[in-house]
């Protein structure tokens, strides 16, 4: 079988989301799988540590993918016409973008579909782009994955898609997540918050992950309890807007928040392990890792009530309303004066985090790759 993949996101400095899966995944199918023939698609030069084995063929395809109209380009021209040259059987892209023009059998892995319910959130170009193509990807998909059972009723309802059509294969956690000692735990405290206790957020700084109440509530959090707990964010400012620049330039402790930019794994492992709890109080995710990465490494969990995260988190997280500042900020303050309940949270997570592995998820789309090809 030839086998044709979308690996435009394996980017050596900047592995996130999308990313990740693929690296995870992609790995993965690449070893278990000699037998098979892999191609990868890249958008630019690649690292040649993302060429998993000897079975796969990476190629370039102009232009750089990285604006709406250069994404039509990439796909309808670049993509279809590559897909033709090596006569590939199946195509996989896990960012969820097809060929439309191409008639290859297609898979996309469509991870959630925030910008069908919060358009706004998106640059216009994105908006008009997302919003106009991924019907019809869903529509021409041989057939989908997805991230949760959340996502896939999601995609059921707003595309129309029968619920056949659509495979669950839930992320997994990386390796390199695991408890540290409570020698790391003193050095990583006094290297990012002046070895003071820390609430912890990590993903890309955008809209949806509700930035804006999350600082709003770290504010009161501190006006009630008078601690010298900090809020530590890590992740790149991808669309740091004119509104969360000003309510955090209002706020009254904004001293005590700390930006790291994007980590590698081996010091986020050391800053999860290191935390008071995170908090992860996005309105809207088909998934959320970094709540099973915390689970792994044995941090307690404040996290949205809404979308995926009840399905992701079961018992390890205390659940809040993302759209109120009071509801977040009271749940600060129980993780904050509760160690009990800390603990119970930190058992539990360490029971539910066995749930997750990228092994059963390269093992489900290996499947749909399979199913598909024999189609």
């Amino acid at each position: 079988m030839k086998i044709a993949i979308n690996t435009r996101f394996l980017l050596p400095t900047k592995l996130e989301g999308f990313g990740w899966f693929t690296h995870e995944v992609v790995k993965r199918i690449v070893q278990n799988h000699p037998e098979h023939e892999f191609y990868f698609f890249f958008d630019r030069k690649y690292d040649s540590k993302f060429i998993y084995g000897d079975n796969v063929t990476a190629i370039v395809i102009n232009p750089p993918a990285r604006h709406p109209f250069l994404y039509y380009l990439w796909f309808e021209f670049g993509v279809k016409k590559a897909l033709e040259k090596y006569n590939i059987d199946v195509f996989l892209s896990p960012d969820g973008y097809l060929s439309l023009k191409s008639e290859v059998k297609q898979i996309p892995v469509i991870h959630d579909l925030s910008f069908v319910h919060y358009p706004d959130d998106l640059p216009f170009w994105n908006k008009k782009y997302v919003n106009y193509f991924f019907p019809k990807f869903a529509d021409k998909a041989s057939k989908i994955i997805t991230v949760s059972e959340y996502s896939k009723q999601d995609i059921v309802n707003s595309f129309g898609i029968s619920p056949d059509k659509i495979n669950v294969a839930h992320n997994g956690i990386g390796e390199v997540f695991q408890p540290i000692s409570e020698e790391k735990k003193i050095a990583t405290r006094s290297k990012f918050t002046d070895s003071k206790d820390y609430f912890l957020f990590v993903s890309a700084l955008q809209p949806r992950k509700n930035i804006i109440k999350l600082f709003k509530a770290f504010d009161q959090f501190k006006k009630e309890t008078k601690s010298d707990v900090k809020l530590l964010m890590v992740g790149e400012k991808y669309w740091w807007n004119k509104e969360i620049k000003q309510v955090f330039d209002e706020m009254k402790h904004q001293q005590d928040v700390v930006f790291t930019g994007h980590i590698q794994s081996e010091e986020l492992k050391n800053i999860y392990g290191s935390g008071l709890a995170l908090t992860y109080v996005s309105y809207f995710e088909g998934f959320g890792i970094p709540l099973v990465e915390a689970m792994k490494c044995e941090l307690p969990i404040i996290a949205s009530d809404k979308t995926s995260l009840p399905e992701v988190g079961g018992e390890a997280a205390i659940y809040v309303n993302p759209f109120s500042i009071e509801d977040i900020k009271n749940g600060m303050i129980r993780i904050f004066k509760d160690e009990s309940l800390r603990q119970d949270l930190i058992e539990n997570g360490k029971e539910r985090a066995i749930q997750f592995s990228w092994d059963k998820t390269a093992e489900i789309v290996w499947d749909t790759i399979v199913e598909v090809y024999e189609t």
